[in-house]
């Protein structure tokens, strides 16, 4: 007779709270592998010790790829594979603990019960996620603050600016909201690998090398139409602005909305934070690292070249840039292809930047391995190493007779405060020190020429033999462009340009200046201001000469990005050309968030965020946008009236907590002459 439906009870609060899963949302049993967990079903009339447990995953669910398995009940489970042990059984129901082993693949399973000869009857479906709680995981991470705040915690900060003035913004992972986990599987059942072979990728995904190298491939676009388009030309039309989202959960649910359309637009961070995401939602514990002056090598050859024009203007020739910031993700896991010295932190980068095994992918490649010069190191070392210690060289490019001079050459600059959050704490963490050994250190220099060789560079071009275009003379002179009072929209830029003389005789010097507003990769977008000067030192004389850039000079001009990039071109009569440089970010106004009143559980509370408008004409098109896990549902989007000069305003409105403990509201302000203006706040949620 065929055996009647059975009805299981998950016991969800129980199971997800041993296995660290219950801030899902889902009526579903989400649970961690190498743990048991328990479930009581009725409805089968034969002797327990008679059933067999069938759990399947993928499209075709086979014993040989391990997307198959069969199990009986036994008095102690197993050790290796899955096993069932009986909890408790009566006349009308059986209560079984099932155990997943260490190594199991992660995603949706069906479970099914048989006994004797009747056929299997469907006990429902369970999604196995990795598990850094448990020691025989590959991602097993030991401390559990550390567990906590990279696999379980929904809030992050994100570290941008520049290596002179660094600024931390807020994101909302989210990886628990909704349908996310759903989405996160549907990602990984539209990579390319799963295209041509699902059999194959789905029984790859017990290893989170392969799903952490295929997911920063799924995260971009190229290739695969993954989740996001990259956009770096400063016009943002048709999408929006990479600077605007505030979190991932927004950017996912439209992935999955448009029918999976990669969804438009992000940069490095939006890449990072997605990818983080994704990660910490499947258990892989996952951080942003930001990298300030971050070389792309696109020739892979250790080093960056930038050309200059006479007249100081930054020209986009070869493929190589600094980018005054670039943020990529670390996961921690083993390396058992490796070793076990380069276990722990790897880094995967799902920004687009260049080809791996042919498509746009980055890593895993291992912090050790990178810190150590083992280019040689699967996977996407070379690139990496270079990001942080490529050197820089400085050229004067003629365009009329294609000569290019070094001007200097620099191999200190890459790799500048290595950041990220702290963990359980609001505040930046430098990490630079994990990435390689002190700049201008012997150790560092020996690492670079060690990674050099290992690329079969050491030939090519050594800062010890140069050509005879690399010769690098001594300059007769010094420059530093200094600021001079605040770095904030609406305000004049003021800078000092100090020259001085290092000879012992007098200089006459013709100084030509550009200021260009620029993306964060320090392209340049367009021309805001420019001088020149002629000026004579006197012997070893240090001299001033001031610079105001007015705010109706930039303010059309200024990128979303806010930065602004100044060079001086220094011709010294008999001399060599001296570069001066320095790019400049600009603050955002200040934004207040007040939470008005306790914050408790299911109970209203007011919110106040405060803006007072700094310039001296009316700003329109007021946004404001929040959004926080656990204290409101989706995004709140608030229009705000126009403010007249230094007029205040202030905007009120009505969260509801969900959850109790420290959560973050994050808001973004944006008019026609400010665009997102960010700031989050903790807010306690009480019983």
């Amino acid at each position: 007779i065929a055996a009647t439906q059975p009805t299981t009870n998950w016991h969800l609060k129980e199971n997800t709270r041993e296995h660290h899963t219950s801030k899902f949302s889902s009526e579903e049993l989400i649970v961690r592998r190498g743990q048991a967990f328990t479930l009581t079903f009725n409805g089968t009339e034969q002797p327990e010790q008679n059933f067999i447990f069938i759990a399947e995953t993928g499209p075709k669910p086979s014993k040989a790829s391990k997307t198959l398995v069969t199990f009986g009940i036994s008095s102690t489970g197993s050790k290796e594979g899955w096993s069932a042990v009986l909890q408790s059984s009566s006349a009308s129901s059986v209560s079984i603990s099932i155990s997943s082993p260490h190594n199991a693949i992660i995603g949706r399973y069906k479970l099914s019960v048989q006994s004797g000869s009747s056929s299997p009857a469907s006990l429902g479906t369970f999604v196995l996620l990795f598990n850094p709680w448990s020691s025989g995981d590959d991602v097993f991470m030991p401390n559990k603050a550390e567990c906590e705040e990279y696999v379980l915690e929904e809030f992050g900060i994100i570290f941008a600016g520049n290596k002179n003035h660094i600024s931390g913004f807020g994101w909302n992972f989210g990886q628990f909201q909704g349908d996310i986990l759903n989405i996160c599987l549907s990602i990984m059942d539209r990579s390319l690998y799963y295209r041509q072979d699902p059999v194959t990728d789905v029984s790859h995904r017990h290893d989170p090398k392969y799903l952490g190298r295929v997911l920063s491939a799924m995260v971009n676009a190229n290739d695969d139409q993954g989740v996001l388009l990259g956009n770096w030309s400063g016009k943002y039309e048709g999408g929006k602005n990479p600077s605007s989202w505030t979190g991932s959960g927004e950017i996912l649910q439209n992935w999955k909305k448009s029918g999976f359309k990669p969804v438009k637009y992000g940069q490095c961070w939006v890449f990072a934070a997605v990818l983080t995401t994704v990660l910490r939602c499947l258990g892989i514990p996952t951080r942003t690292i930001t990298n300030f002056s971050s070389a792309h090598d696109a020739d892979g050859n250790l080093r960056v070249d930038e050309f200059y024009d006479a007249s100081g203007n930054h020209l986009e020739r070869g493929a190589d840039s600094v980018w005054n910031f670039h943020v990529w993700n670390e996961s921690w896991f083993t390396r058992s292809d490796l070793g076990p010295s380069y276990s722990g932190w790897q880094i995967l980068d799902a920004t687009p930047q260049e080809e791996s095994g042919g498509i746009y992918q980055c890593g895993p490649a291992s912090r050790h391995a990178v810190k150590e010069g083992e280019v040689d190191l699967d996977y996407d070392c070379p690139f990496v190493f270079a990001e942080v210690n490529a050197d820089c060289m400085y050229w004067n490019y003629d365009s009329a007779t294609g000569k290019k001079t070094l001007i200097f050459s620099k191999s200190t600059e890459i790799g500048d405060s290595i950041s990220t959050k702290a963990v359980g704490r609001d505040d930046r963490v430098d990490v630079t020190s994990d990435y390689k050994y002190e700049e201008g250190s012997a150790k560092e220099r020996d690492i670079f020429k060690k990674a050099r060789k290992k690329l079969g560079l050491e030939d090519k071009f050594d800062p010890t033999a140069p050509t005879q275009e690399e010769i690098e003379q001594k300059p007769d002179i010094s420059g530093k462009f200094k600021v001079a009072g605040s770095l904030e929209i609406g305000k004049d830029l003021n800078l000092l340009l100090v020259l001085e003389n290092l000879q012992s005789d007098a200089k006459t010097v013709h100084v030509n200046m550009t200021a260009w507003s620029t993306l964060y990769t320090r392209r340049p977008v367009h021309e805001i201001w420019k001088d020149s000067i002629s000026v004579t030192l006197s012997p070893k004389e240090e001299k001033q000469f001031p610079i105001k850039i007015k705010y109706p000079q930039y303010q059309q001009q200024l990128t979303t990005d806010k930065t602004i990039q100044v060079t001086a071109i220094c011709h010294v009569e008999d001399g060599i050309q001296v570069l001066v440089q320095r790019n400049i970010t600009l603050d955002n106004p200040a934004i207040d968030i007040q939470v008005l009143g306790e914050a408790k559980v299911n109970k209203e509370v007011d919110v106040e965020v405060v803006f007072t408008n700094p310039i001296d004409t009316e700003v329109t098109d007021c946004v404001l946008q929040v959004e926080g896990s656990d204290l409101l549902q989706g995004i709140l989007e608030l229009r705000v009236p126009p403010l007249k000069a230094s007029e205040k305003s202030s905007i009120k409105f009505k969260l509801v907590p969900s959850e109790a403990g420290p959560k973050h509201l994050l808001v973004n302000f944006s008019c026609d002459k400010f665009a997102d203006i960010k700031t989050f706040k903790m807010v306690k949620v009480i019983h």
